[in-house]
This record gives structure tokens, sequence and C-alpha cells, in this order.
């Protein structure tokens, strides 16, 4: 994409003919501003909208300087210039229309727009046999006017019509992107991993910065489930460096997941400086759905740490804020901590409106975080044939997160039913889990109720890892990974000799001479699910 650019932006110096010199500045700024050329794309804009520009190239004027104010910002105004360029495009170009809804739509997520954007999409006509970006389209546009679960049965659709085709390098980056959070939202991990890796992967072969960014900070949300945390930081960090280095704005849209990242590590410090700081951030401060998902990362520390009522108050606040009442993971946090806390009415409440969230999507992981929140609220055999089913289904997912807590949960169960043989091995296999994850807020929860068995915990992490600094780590996990040198360069913006210079560290601190020992060492312990044992 950056070479494309500089091949438009040459052949618009050499450009004679004023219609030809606008219409090569305009496509010139297209690609600089998809490469994260922000400044340039601008400077040519200004060339193109100098020029005789036609009404298709005017609407595409104003798309692109929409696109690049929301690209740098994430914000309102951004948002809603895109929905006014797609509805400036209709007549004149369909699919580039359609494109740009697409835009506004993701915008809509993030800055608040739901209420501008829902209608203009709802009005949309659809094709006699609709393609998945339609249905994607329509069904956002259902739920936005007619509100929650309506408009979930055609993006269910939509998600099976994208996970169907072949992968294409053309297709429209932001729509897959859209589709991976939809896979979220039904809880398909198996479509949230094929589609959050499609994202990042055609972002990088086009060589759009503009757009890698948000792919990867998606990817690093399907990475927490899964139990990938060390992924997930990769992949924000490599977000942040191309933010820094492009000059876009820091991403607040999906900060509160991120900041779950940091509680599932335990780092109780980083986490409170990094929520109020998004507390106070406007962006977030005054999104609802986004102010829910700070809360939520806060629940997600003080229910690792089995701090409950702090847990509970940030999971009521995070129900409160959301504008459809909660959001899955998050009611599952509160029908814990207000469980712990002996609020059954509270978890109840909240188990209700989870259930209707995990029925929709029908597959293991919903199901499965269903049955063990269930669980929490059950008794005798009951609590126990939940519990099991919690872990049978979950074992089938890729989601080792939920697997670990099922197994937590459960094992704290068998223990206060006096049952401590059977809640060693569960309460073992969640600690093993949450230890290879890294998840250490949730692993010393684990401990301590293994000690309470009477069973001890030995770490399975290779202690010397804690010593590398957070870019070795980020070089080692990529070197394990197979990328050579100056790929690891080009991923983090720096030069191959920087990058040998911390691997040398690395090898030292770690006592290994060669990639192959740093893949054996970094890879985490195997750790298999168990089935529950009956008394």
């Amino acid at each position: 994409m950056a070479a494309a650019a500089a091949f438009l932006e040459r052949a618009t110096a050499l450009t004679l003919d004023p219609g030809r010199r606008s219409a090569r500045a305009l496509a010139a700024a297209q690609a600089w501003h998809e490469a994260g050329g922000h400044d340039s794309a601008l400077e040519l804009l200004a060339v193109a909208e100098a020029g005789p520009l036609d009404e298709l190239g005017r609407a595409q004027a104003e798309r692109l300087r929409a696109q690049i104010i929301y690209t740098r910002t994430d914000g309102r105004d951004g948002a809603i210039q895109l929905l006014r360029a797609a509805q400036r495009l209709e007549p004149l170009d369909r699919d580039l229309a359609q494109a740009t809804y697409v835009e506004a739509l993701a915008g809509s997520i993030i800055a608040d727009t739901m209420g501008e954007v829902g209608p203009a999409l709802r009005a949309l006509s659809l094709s006699q046999r609709p393609v998945a970006t339609e249905l994607l389209l329509h069904g956002f546009g259902v739920l936005y006017t007619d509100g929650f679960p309506h408009g979930i049965d055609v993006l269910s659709q939509a998600l099976d019509t994208f996970l169907s085709a072949p992968f294409a390098g053309d297709e429209n980056i932001r729509a897959l992107e859209v589709a991976a959070g939809v896979a979220n939202s039904l809880w398909d991990d198996a479509g949230f991993d094929v589609l959050s890796a499609r994202v990042v992967r055609l972002a990088r072969e086009v060589g759009a910065l503009s757009l890698l960014p948000r792919a990867l900070e998606h990817r690093a949300l399907y990475c927490l489930d899964a139990g990938e945390l060390a992924n997930a930081a990769a992949a924000r960090d490599e977000a942040e460096a191309i933010r820094e280095a492009t000059g876009m704005e820091r991403a607040w849209g999906l900060g509160g997941d991120l900041a779950a990242l940091a509680a599932l590590r335990d780092e109780e410090s980083a986490v409170r400086e990094e929520i109020d700081k998004l507390r106070r951030e406007p962006r977030v401060r005054d999104v609802a759905n986004q102010a829910a998902v700070v809360e939520y990362a806060v629940a997600v520390l003080y229910n690792g740490l089995a701090r409950y009522p702090q847990a509970l108050a940030a999971a009521q606040r995070s129900r409160e804020r959301h504008p459809a009442g909660g959001f899955g993971l998050a009611l599952a946090e509160l029908v814990e901590a207000a469980v712990r806390c002996h609020q059954p009415n509270v978890a109840r409440t909240a188990l209700d409106a989870l259930i209707v969230r995990t029925q929709l999507g029908g597959t293991d992981w919903g199901l499965g975080v269903e049955a063990y929140s269930r669980a929490l609220l059950a008794e005798g055999s009951a609590a126990e044939e939940l519990y099991t089913e919690a872990i049978e289904r979950l074992a089938r997912t890729k989601m080792r997160l939920p697997l670990a807590r099922a197994h937590l949960v459960y094992g704290e169960w068998l223990r206060r039913e006096r049952r401590r043989s059977d809640a060693r091995g569960h309460l073992r296999t969640a600690y093993d889990l949450f230890e290879a994850m890294g998840a250490r807020s949730f692993a010393g929860r684990a401990r301590h109720e293994l000690t309470a068995t009477g069973a001890s915990a030995h770490s399975r992490r290779n202690a010397t890892l804690d010593e590398l600094t957070p870019q070795e780590a980020r070089i080692a996990r990529l070197a394990s990974d197979g990328l050579s040198n100056a790929e690891i360069a080009a991923r983090l913006y720096i030069s191959a000799n920087t990058v040998d210079y911390h691997l040398r560290k690395v090898f030292r601190k770690l006592g290994i001479r060669s990639r192959t020992q740093l893949h054996r060492t970094l890879a985490p312990a195997p750790a298999q699910a168990e089935t529950a044992t009956q008394p």
C-alpha cells in the first residue's frame, strides 16, 4: 500500500491535465491514508479538492476526510461524517456506499452513534440474494432501531455467510472486523478465531497500517479468552506502536477490554491507573457500552483476587451502563460476585439476562459459561451436573480461560462439600491452566483453595521468564513463533540490530543458546482438563 501511495503521488506531480491530476491526487491520498501516512493524505486531498472533481470525486473526497478524522481519533465527529459520506455516495456508487456504511457501523460501536446509524442502515434495501455485508448492515439496523435481541438472527446469518466464504484478498477489512465482533457476541469461539485472524492477515498483506491497529486489538480480545495472554499483550503492543508511528490517537474504544489483560495478570496498580484514566476520558465516560467494558475489567480483577464486594460493585456498574442491560461476560462476573456476596436475587437476575444471550448463540462456549453460572446458584446433585456439563462443553472449545474458571469454581464447591480429594484434581487443573497462560490473579486464588485442601501448588512456569523486560518478552515470543530478526524488526518498528541485541540478552537470562530451546522454554506447560469425579 505504501508503494502504491508513493507511485500515485509521483504520478500526480507529473500530471499536467487538471482533471487527471485531481483524480490521481485523490487516489494517492486514499492510498496514503490506508498506508498510515495521514499527513501526506491530507496534503494530497487538498490538491485533489482544489481541482475539477466530478460529483463522485467530491463524495469520495468527503469520505476520505471522514476516514482520516475517524482513524486518527476514534471520535464521534468522524463516525457521523462517515455516515453522511455513505448517504452521499449511495446514488453514485452503491458498492462504495456500502463499504462506507460498514465504516460508519464500525464507528458507531466505538463512538456511540447507534441512534444516527441505525435508521440509515434499516432503510437500506436488500438485494434478492443478499451478500454477507448486506446482511451485516441490515442486522445491525434492526438491532439498533428495535433493540436487543432483535436483528440477532440476521447477524447470525451474516456470520455464517462470512465464515463459509473462502479467504479472498479483496474482502472489506472493516466488515470482517465487525463480523469478528458478532462472533464474539454470539459466543462463536471458532468463528471469532478465524475472523479475527483473517482481519489481521489481510491488513498485513495489503500494508493497511490505518486498519491494522484495530484488527490487532480485536485479535487481542480473542487471545484473552483463549488464554493466550502473551499473544494478547504482543498484539496490543504492536497496535500501540503503529498508532504512535502513524500519528493516531490512543485507542480508547477498546481500552477497557485490554485493561482486563492487566487484571488477569494481577497487576492491580496498573489496572487502577488505567481504569482511572479511562473513566476521566470523555470518549469512554460518555459512551455507554465502552464505560460498561471498563467496569467489566474491574470486576475481572477483583473476582480473580477473591475481593467479591468490589467485584460486585463493578459488575453492577457495568450492567447499569450497558445499553442492552449488560453483555455476556460481564453478566457472568456479576453472577459469581453476587453469589459470593450472598445476594442470590441479584445473581438470579443477572443469570436470567445471561441465559438470553447464551441461548441465542447456542455454542459450547456460551452454554458452558451459562452452566457454571447456573451451578453457582444450584445445590447438591443439580450443581454437580451443571459443573460437569460446563467443563465438558468448554473443553470442546478454544477458550482456555473460562475452562480454567469452570474447574476453579467446581473445585471450590467440592471443597465446601468436604470432598477434598475430588476438589484437589479440579483445583490443580485450574491452577496449572492459569499458571500456563499467565493469569496470576486467578492462579493465586486456585493456589489458596488448593492449599486449603491440604495439597501444595508448585509453579510450572520458568521463574526466569519474569526477569525479561516487556520488550525482551515480545521479541522472545515472536522469535519463538519462527519470525526472523528482520521480520521481528518490521513488526515492532525497530532495527534488526536491536532485535539481535535483545535476543542475545534473552538467551543469556534464560540460560539457552538456540531458538529451538527458546520455543521449548516459552511453550506453556500442558494441562489436561479433567472430568468431574463422582463421590
